[in-house]
């Protein structure tokens, strides 16, 4: 059969085209049949062929070279290149019956950027890195955004292709091949998914429909539009796009970027509708499937369940414990960080969950949040993120800002928390490699905008130039560090300690009102009761902290070698952390 015979079912919604013609491989433009309703369809020639090059020409194209699908599973060429047909469907999936552990306080998220995570940047590289992950004791892994974004290297942010997996980590395959290999070796795959906007390099969906409004504005662009006209098709494009992560790819959750910035005002809100088709899909496909949100608006009903009147959200990301303990450890109040006041901060969102509960907050200029309520596996944590190190103008890990021994208290205090603890890719080790923000834009124009728009940001300028690719190159984890005897017991420390939450029922226990803390205001020590088990922090001169004369507690582990249990109490020098179990525990 020739190419030309292989006909295949083409559906594109396209209002804003009069006419559509797609273009397949070498073959002559093929008219689409449209209806009332802006729907273009027909049987075009080639188009059933696996690896056929296609485009569409809307009114004639102008001159111009076909775009790309906007359903495109495949953009080998990169994002302004013409669409792949590939068959997803038919992968030799090995993975039948697993189950993602629980999304649980017993769960361990491992946050990693597939570009820099290995020399290579690829998911088939990040496989041989799987091993290192299970000794670790990581049970989900979550992956930065994939979808097609322009160049060959960025953060993932301004994807334009959302149905296409990035060529330059190897495409849709190769994240078969990635997440079918984790399910392996037990490890849930949740992936970083974008749904506020679109990037502005080799975005053509709004040459096709309105995708977007200008009802709302986000501060990246143009809101997508979700309750505007035409937004029964672009919510189904969404909702559509989130169950090819969660079926066809397998998938075992999505975090959805910046909620906060999603703007519906629809009966039922796009998340909404994101939670009820994820539970449906959950129950169809008789496996957890969860949604991680990232929102900044302190609100409990972001994870409430759907029929509590809630948005049924899994869990959340806590900046509100990120950025408490930063200041605890850094003494940094610049930017959103003039919110918090270090320790007593950090108290509060240990006792209580969200630190802004209705008081006024200085960045905002209004008051903010409302009390947390529900339990800590509820709230996703972590001592740092990509956010949290790249949005820096060097791109400094905490364990460059604070040194290893403060960073070591603070992995303690979220490997410690009644939260889901999440580590950023190479915290294990201490990494000090930056993680910069980084891009790689064709259009000179864009690229410069980018480059002076972060240096009036910070008021620098010798910032490093974001469309540089040596800031990208920089950014790479050196995974020949672990040979240095310093960071190979910076990971056996962090090892063991994820190791002694997982075995040790009152560090993994998620009921936050059961957290009592001791700290008089402003001391730079506090002590941490979990239940049995006691956390001991000190960040100021050296201290002993004595033992309640009813407390029969042993030293279990501590951040450095020169923590001792004496007969006064434990002894903590400077920068230092000890967690007590019962002396009857092993």
């Amino acid at each position: 059969m020739s190419a030309s015979e292989m006909r295949g079912a083409v559906r594109l919604w396209a209002p804003r085209a009069r006419t559509i013609d797609i273009v397949v491989d070498n073959l002559p433009p093929f008219r689409l049949f449209r209806d009332e309703h802006g729907v273009h369809t027909g049987d075009a020639p080639g188009f059933a062929r696996v690896g056929a090059r296609y485009g569409f020409l809307l009114d004639g194209g102008h001159g111009r070279p076909p775009l790309p699908d906007p359903r495109s599973r495949s953009q080998p060429d990169g994002v302004h290149g013409r669409s792949e047909v590939v068959d997803v469907e038919g992968f030799a999936w090995t993975d039948h019956g697993f189950q993602a552990p629980p999304l649980d306080t017993r769960a361990i998220v491992y946050e990693l950027h597939l570009g820099t995570f290995t020399a290579d940047g690829t998911l088939d590289a990040a496989i041989h890195k799987l091993g290192h992950l299970v000794e670790l004791g990581v049970t989900h892994i979550e992956l930065m955004p994939v979808a097609a974004f322009p160049g060959a290297h960025g953060w993932g942010y301004d994807g334009v292709n959302l149905f296409a997996v990035h060529a330059a980590y190897g495409g849709v395959h190769a994240l078969c091949r990635f997440v079918d290999a984790a399910h392996a070796v037990g490890i849930g795959v949740l992936l970083d998914v974008v749904y506020n906007h679109l990037g502005p390099d080799g975005n053509y969906l709004g040459s096709y429909g309105p995708y977007f409004t200008h009802r709302y504005e986000t501060p990246w662009g143009e809101a997508v539009n979700y309750d505007d006209e035409g937004s029964d098709e672009v919510r189904a494009f969404i909702l559509d796009n989130a169950r090819m992560w969660l079926s066809a790819l397998h998938l075992d959750g999505l975090r959805l970027d910046a909620v906060h910035a999603i703007f519906d005002q629809r009966a039922q809100p796009i998340l909404e509708a994101l939670s009820a088709q994820t539970a449906a899909m959950s129950t169809e496909q008789q496996r957890p499937l969860v949604l991680v949100a990232e929102s900044d608006r302190n609100d409990p009903a972001m994870v409430r369940p759907l029929d509590e009147h809630g948005t049924g959200m899994t869990a959340q990301w806590f900046d509100d414990f990120h950025h408490a303990l930063h200041v605890t450890l850094t003494g940094e109040r610049h930017g959103y960080y003039v919110d918090f006041h270090g320790i007593n901060d950090l108290v509060t969102a240990l006792r209580q969950g969200f630190v802004h509960t209705g008081q006024y907050s200085p960045i905002r200029r209004r008051s903010h949040g409302r009390p947390w309520q529900g339990p800590g596996r509820r709230l996703l944590s972590y001592c740092t993120n990509h956010d949290q190190v790249g949005n820096r103008a060097h791109g400094e890990r905490l364990a460059a800002i604070v040194g290893i021994e403060r960073a070591r208290v603070g992995l303690v205090l979220l490997l410690t928390s009644p939260f889901v603890p999440m580590l950023f890719a190479g915290e294990e080790w201490g990494a000090l490699t930056p993680f910069l923000y980084f891009t790689d834009h064709s259009d000179p124009a864009l690229a410069k905008g980018v480059r002076e728009g972060r240096r009036r940001e910070f008021g620098l300028s010798d910032l490093a130039d974001p469309n540089a690719a040596k800031t990208f190159t920089a950014s790479r984890l050196r995974w020949t560090d672990l040979k240095r005897a310093d960071h190979a017991a910076n990971f056996s420390f962090t090892r063991d300690l994820i190791r002694l939450r997982k075995e040790t029922p009152a560090l993994h226990d998620d009921d936050v009102s059961a957290v009592v803390v001791d700290h008089e205001e402003n001391a730079p020590w506090f002590v941490v009761h979990r239940g049995d088990a006691v956390v001991v922090v000190n960040l100021g001169p050296p201290m002993t902290w004595p033992l309640p004369a009813t407390a029969a507690l042993r030293l279990a582990f501590s951040t450095r070698v020169d923590v001792a249990l004496t007969a006064d109490g434990v002894f903590l020098p400077a920068d230092s952390a000890a967690i007590l179990l019962p002396s009857t525990m092993p």
